[in-house]
C-alpha cells in the first residue's frame, strides 16, 4: 500500500484510528503539528490517533530507467553531466581564487615599495638631522649649546664604555651595488692600463736630491705626521703635532689655508681625489673633521665626527670618492658617507683588543686593510664587514700600509721594517728591514702607477716594483734625516716627478731633479 500523502510506499507506515488511512510517519506528524487535522478527510486528528504499523523492511522497486540498457545509459549520462557541471564550478572557484591571490600579491608588492621609499626618506632625514647636529657645535657659540654638545658626547662615550652600540643605518644594498660596479669598472681598466709615458724614469729617481724645504707647522710643537697630495692640482696637505692641518700649493710655494680646530695632533690627512676642496683629518682628540674649501681659498669645517672613543689613527678614501673609512685605537673602523658625514657602519673586531693604527682601501674598493697595535695586518671584505685574511710576522704596531696599483701586493710598515704580501697566495714574499734598529719604519707608499715603492724611516728609500720572484732593487736612498727629525710620511708626486717627505722637525721636504723647484720658504 502507498502513503495517502506522498503516494509512495512508506518507510515508517502509520494508520489513523479514525479514518483507517495509511500515512508516512514523518509526513503526517509534520501535518498534524501544522494543522491539527487529517489531510484527507479534514477531521480533527492528533498524534494520539496515530498507530504505528509493524511491517518488514520496505525495498523500493527498481526505477524504470534501471530496468533497461538505454535507461542505464541515460542515468550514466546524467551522472556524467552532473560531474562535469561540478568540475566546471570548481574550475571557476579556482580561477576566482587565483585572481584574488594575484591581487593580494600585487598589494603586498606595492606595500613593500612604499615601505622601501619610507625607509629611504627616513634615512635621508636621519642624515640631514645628523648633519644638523654636527653643525650645532660649530654654529652655536652659546655656553648652553656647548654644554649640550659635550653632555651628549659624554653620554655616547659612556654607552660605548659599557658595551652599548649606537644604531647605524648600515651599508645598504644600493651602496654595495655601487661599490661592486666601481670594482668591475676599475678591474677592466686596470687590465688595459699601461705605465704612462710621463712617468719619471729610474734614471731621474737615481739623481733626485732635496730641492726645497717648507717649514709649514708651528715651532712650539714641531712635527709632520701625515702627508697627502692631490695629483691633478699639485696640492699638498700635511697634518702636524701642532694640532693644525696645512693645505699647500707646491707650484707657487704658498700656504693656501691652515685648518685649525683639533685639540690634539693630526694623525692622518686625506684630500678627496676628485675634489680638492674636500679634506678629511683624523686626530688624537678622537674626532674626524670634514673640511670644504671655498673660492677664496679658505676651508670651513663642515662636520665634526665623534663616533670613535680613542685616537683616530688613519683615514682612507674609497675609489668612488663618495665614502671613506676611519680607523681608531678603540679597536673599530667606521664607514662614512662623505656628502652627509653620516657613519653608516662601525665595525669592532671581537677577536682581539688591539687598536687600529693604519688603514688603506684596495684600489678596487671592495677590500679594506687595517693594521693593529698587535703587529697584525687584517684584510676585510667591505660588503660583509668580515675579516677574510690576517698577516702576522711584524714586530710592533703596523704603522702604515699601501696597496699596489695592480692590486696584487700589499706593503706594510712596522718597527722592524717593511713586509710585502702577495694577496693572491696570502703570504709574505719579501721583507726590507729598518735601516736603523732604533727607528721604526713610519710610512710606506706605492706611487700612482705602481712602479715604485717609497719607505720612510731614519732615511727615505725608493724601490723598483717587480714581481714576486724578481728582485725589488733599491733605486735611491735619500739623505738621512735623523739629525733634523726622522721621516714620518712620504708620498710620490704626480708621475713620480718629485717625492714629498714629512718629518719631525716640521719641515715639508721636496726631493726631485735639481733646479726644478723654487726657493724654500723661510721660517
Amino acid at each position: 500500500m502507498n502513503c495517502s500523502i506522498s503516494g509512495e510506499v512508506p518507510e515508517e507506515p502509520v494508520v489513523s484510528k479514525k479514518s483507517g488511512l495509511l500515512f508516512e510517519k514523518r509526513l503526517i506528524e509534520r501535518h498534524i503539528s501544522d494543522y491539527g487535522k487529517c489531510p484527507i478527510t479534514g477531521e480533527p486528528l492528533s498524534l494520539d490517533d496515530i498507530v504505528q504499523v509493524k511491517a518488514g523492511k520496505i525495498v523500493k522497486p527498481r526505477p524504470v530507467q534501471a530496468a533497461s540498457i538505454p535507461g542505464m545509459i541515460g542515468m550514466f549520462q546524467n551522472e556524467w553531466d552532473s560531474l562535469m557541471l561540478s568540475n566546471f564550478a570548481l574550475e571557476q572557484q579556482l580561477h576566482t581564487a587565483r585572481q584574488e591571490l594575484s591581487h593580494a600579491l600585487y598589494q603586498h608588492d606595492a606595500a613593500c615599495r612604499v615601505i622601501a621609499r619610507l625607509k629611504k626618506e627616513r634615512d635621508e632625514a636621519m642624515s640631514i638631522l645628523a648633519q644638523a647636529e654636527r653643525q650645532i657645535p660649530m654654529s652655536v657659540a652659546t655656553g648652553n649649546a656647548v654644554a649640550l654638545s659635550n653632555g651628549k658626547r659624554g653620554a655616547e662615550e659612556e654607552d660605548l664604555a659599557h658595551g652599548g652600540k649606537k644604531a647605524r643605518p648600515g651599508i645598504s644594498t644600493d651602496i654595495i651595488a655601487e661599490m661592486t660596479e666601481c670594482n668591475l669598472e676599475l678591474s677592466q681598466l686596470r687590465k688595459k692600463r699601461t705605465v704612462p709615458v710621463t712617468l719619471a724614469p729610474i734614471a731621474d729617481l737615481e739623481i733626485y736630491t732635496q730641492i726645497s724645504s717648507y717649514p709649514l707647522h708651528k715651532t712650539n710643537k714641531p712635527g709632520i705626521l701625515s702627508v697627502d697630495i692631490h695629483y691633478s692640482k699639485d696640492i699638498i696637505a700635511t697634518g702636524g703635532i701642532d694640532t693644525n692641518a696645512i693645505v699647500f700649493d707646491r707650484p707657487s710655494g704658498q700656504i693656501v689655508s691652515t685648518l685649525s680646530g683639533h685639540s690634539k695632533k693630526v694623525t692622518s690627512i686625506k684630500i678627496v681625489p676628485q675634489n680638492e676642496s674636500f679634506v678629511i683629518t683624523g686626530s688624537a682628540d678622537k674626532t674626524v673633521r670634514l673640511w670644504q674649501g671655498s673660492e677664496d681659498g679658505s676651508y670651513d669645517c663642515r662636520h665634526v665626527l665623534r663616533d670613535h672613543t680613542a685616537e683616530v689613527q688613519a683615514v682612507t678614501i674609497h675609489a668612488t670618492n663618495k665614502y671613506f673609512v676611519t680607523a681608531s685605537l678603540d679597536n673599530s673602523w667606521c664607514f662614512y658617507d662623505l656628502a652627509s658625514g653620516l657613519c653608516l657602519q662601525q665595525v669592532a673586531d671581537s677577536s682581539g683588543s688591539e687598536g687600529y693604527t693604519s688603514a688603506a682601501f684596495h684600489p678596487d674598493g671592495l677590500i679594506l686593510g687595517t693594521g693593529t697595535t698587535g703587529a697584525v695586518a687584517k684584510i676585510w671584505d667591505v660588503k660583509s664587514q668580515n675579516s677574510v685574511a690576517q698577516f702576522d710576522g711584524h714586530t710592533g704596531p703596523v704603522t702604515a700600509m699601501s696597496f699596489s696599483e695592480n692590486g696584487y701586493f700589499l706593503a706594510t710598515a712596522a718597527y722592524d721594517g717593511v713586509k710585502l704580501w702577495d694577496l693572491r697566495k696570502l703570504k709574505n714574499f719579501r721583507s726590507f728591514p729598518s735601516p736603523d734598529p732604533d727607528t721604526p719604519t713610519n710610512y710606506v707608499d706605492f706611487d700612482h702607477s705602481g712602479s715604485y715603492l717609497a719607505v720612510a724611516s731614519s732615511d727615505i728609500r725608493v724601490y723598483q716594483v717587480a714581481s714576486v720572484k724578481a728582485e725589488w732593487n733599491c733605486i735611491k736612498t735619500l739623505p738621512d734625516l735623523s739629525g733634523t727629525g726622522k721621516a714620518t710620511a712620504v708620498k710620490f708626486g704626480p708621475d713620480a716627478k718629485y717625492i714629498a717627505v714629512g718629518s719631525l722637525d716640521r719641515n715639508l721636504r721636496i726631493f726631485g731633479l735639481p733646479g726644478e723647484d723654487g726657493a724654500a720658504m723661510e721660517s
